[in-house]
């Protein structure tokens, strides 16, 4: 690790942790540098403006004030959870391992409400092998975040169209296609609407409080895969 990357995680580490205080000797074996290494970063950063101080003691150490240190970036929970669909597609490649760290970097900044709600979206979605690239209705989106009943014109596989008031759960994503998870109404029954086929959609004023039990999808977990954003 050169010095310049050294530098921000030993801010973000000491955000994570505040208002505990990290000793010289912790973040020295952390990131396997001496003691004096980490004393002459903490002096580098206090010059630049950022506000870390020393707490004396047996227990003391370096704390940085979390209200005036700002993170670089403030994703939504959407934003993160998209963030995880993308890089749940990197699997296998060399870059796996780094796009997971960076998204739990931008996690960890995230405030807590809106990783509280990033989990439960993520949550949501569920993945067969690496999931699909085709896109989702925005409109479809938005329902599903939102929790909203939705009024769809859904055309079947022969090309008929159907109107139904469905109350979205979730997504199922496979190697070609994204599905809507929802409760219809119609059927009074959990059903997959595969969303290439939705011809319109409607948001109504109702709130969804149904969940989704995983084990309705019927799929071995061997087979599925869920979000995660750690």
């Amino acid at each position: 690790m050169n010095r310049t990357d050294r530098l921000y995680a030993l801010v973000e580490e000491l955000r994570a942790v505040s208002p505990r205080p990290r000793s010289a000797r912790w973040l020295a074996q952390r990131f396997e540098v001496s003691a004096r290494t980490i004393e002459r970063d903490i002096a580098a950063l206090q010059a630049s403006g950022v506000p870390i101080w020393a707490e004396p003691g047996r227990t003391g150490g370096y704390v940085v004030d979390r209200a005036h240190t700002l993170p670089p970036v403030n994703l939504t929970a959407g934003e993160a959870v998209a963030m995880a669909v993308a890089l749940h597609r990197l699997g296998g490649t060399p870059f796996a391992a780094a796009a997971g760290a960076a998204l739990r970097k931008l996690v960890a900044v995230m405030p807590a409400a809106d990783v509280a709600e990033a989990h439960r979206l993520a949550g949501r979605v569920h993945l067969i092998d690496r999931g699909p690239a085709t896109p989702v209705p925005a409109a479809v989106a938005d329902a599903v975040a939102a929790r909203r009943v939705l009024r769809l014109r859904y055309a079947d596989r022969s090309g008929a169209d159907s109107s139904r008031d469905v109350e979205p759960l979730g997504y199922l994503g496979n190697s070609r296609h994204w599905y809507l998870l929802a409760w219809c109404r119609l059927r009074d029954e959990l059903r997959c609407f595969r969303t290439d086929r939705i011809r319109s959609v409607h948001p109504l004023a109702e709130v969804v409080t149904r969940e989704l039990d995983p084990a309705d999808l019927d799929i071995p977990d061997r087979v599925i895969s869920r979000l995660s954003l750690v």
